[in-house]
């Protein structure tokens, strides 16, 4: 998946929906769409797999169904549609079948050339991927992407993960030392060591993305270790929080909720708010105005947030972490420096970073306190 420079395939679908909101950006571009029968949207929305995967999959469709809730624009819907031009046979046809103006394309490997293609092809209709790939100088105008920062619910799963921990050794399954997965463990750390300063995070990585047996077998290895709260980084959490639930041992979640999955031992999770994104592109595009080639946001614009607390946070844990929040929301930065990396070497010199800087996007390394590599 593309995912790794950051940080199967049919037509079975049929639903409604739409927005509102204002949209925030960093630059306009994208074309308003043509004027449809009844003034009615139609956005077609590419899933790589399941929409009810307890992660990346379903994190995405809970904000469909909320937009589902809003009248004026339809849906049409496609799980299970692979990172190959499968994605552009149904992009396509919800196009042309379905009449759909703005297509959102969920997962990282459809952009090149899939997204870039289509949109080449269908200059009238707007395209939007998620995740932070789209070039001013070389893509087209009617595509963007749109993301948002993640690490900062699980900086905050990392505060009640501080709090809720007996042991303070805090075990984390992640897929890839890549970018993205890194600044969430990061964060995590940072988070567990405002409650406890000598909390440590011990990491595995499974070498992709979905890897039930690995993720499995490395959950039970951080048990062992000694680790008493275990989360991830993985595309559909389900078996790390159920094999981690089995345990005995509590969880933060990661994606969607997957507080179902652990009813004695689930503290919070990181999760995306997509909905926040889906109806402010609708709202938009319903006043006839383009959109944003790219828009990203955390707390601040409500494009993050976190599972409410399950039986696994006491008094104290939903105290600091719910504070945690609300200093997220006024801008409060997560990373302040000097920041040292695992190795001993100052990564982060200054004295307090924006959490939108772009320098935490470019992490390759994982800081003191956190027990692995990054490569």
């Amino acid at each position: 998946m593309l995912r790794d420079q950051l940080f199967t395939n049919q037509i079975s679908r049929r639903r409604f929906l739409q927005g509102a909101a204002a949209t925030s950006g960093l630059m306009l571009g994208g074309l308003p769409l043509a004027a449809r029968a009844a003034g009615d949207l139609t956005v077609g929305v590419v899933y790589v797999g399941a929409r009810d995967d307890f992660g990346w999959n379903q994190s995405h469709a809970v904000a469909v169904q909320a937009l589902k809730t809003v009248p004026g624009v339809n849906v049409v819907e496609e799980e299970n549609v692979p990172e190959t031009d499968a994605v552009s046979k149904t992009m396509e046809s919800m196009i042309n079948l379905d009449g759909a103006g703005l297509i959102l394309a969920t997962s990282f490997g459809y952009y090149s050339p899939f997204v870039t293609d289509m949109a080449r092809k269908y200059p009238d209709v707007v395209f939007r991927h998620a995740a932070p790939l789209w070039d001013k100088d070389k893509d087209p105008k009617n595509a963007g992407s749109y993301f948002a920062f993640q690490d900062q619910a699980h900086y905050v799963d990392g505060v009640a993960a501080g709090a809720a921990s007996k042991s303070g050794k805090l075990g984390f399954v992640a897929a890839k030392p890549i970018g993205v997965v890194l600044r969430n463990i990061n964060s995590f750390l940072v988070g567990a060591r405002t409650v406890n300063p000598a909390a440590t995070v011990q990491v595995i990585f499974t070498g992709d993305w979905s890897m039930p047996v690995r993720e499995a077998e490395a959950t039970n290895a951080l048990v062992d270790a000694g680790c008493d709260l275990i989360t991830c980084h993985v595309d559909g959490p389900k078996v790390v929080i159920q094999t981690a639930e089995g345990r005995g041992v509590k969880t933060c979640g990661h994606n969607a909720s997957q507080a179902s999955l652990a009813p004695k031992g689930f503290v919070t999770g990181a999760e995306y708010k997509w909905e926040t994104i889906y109806k402010q592109f609708a709202a938009t595009l319903a006043k006839g105005e383009p959109l944003p080639n790219i828009t990203f946001g955390g707390y601040d614009l409500d494009m993050v947030q976190n599972t409410p607390f399950g039986a696994g946070a006491d008094e104290k844990t939903i105290k600091v972490a719910s504070e945690a929040i609300a200093a997220l929301k006024g801008k409060a930065p997560i990373f302040k420096g000097p920041v040292k990396d695992n190795k001993g070497n100052v990564v982060l010199p200054d004295a307090a970073y924006d959490n939108m800087a772009p320098v935490l996007n470019g992490m390759t390394y994982l800081v003191e306190g956190v027990i692995g590599s990054a490569g």
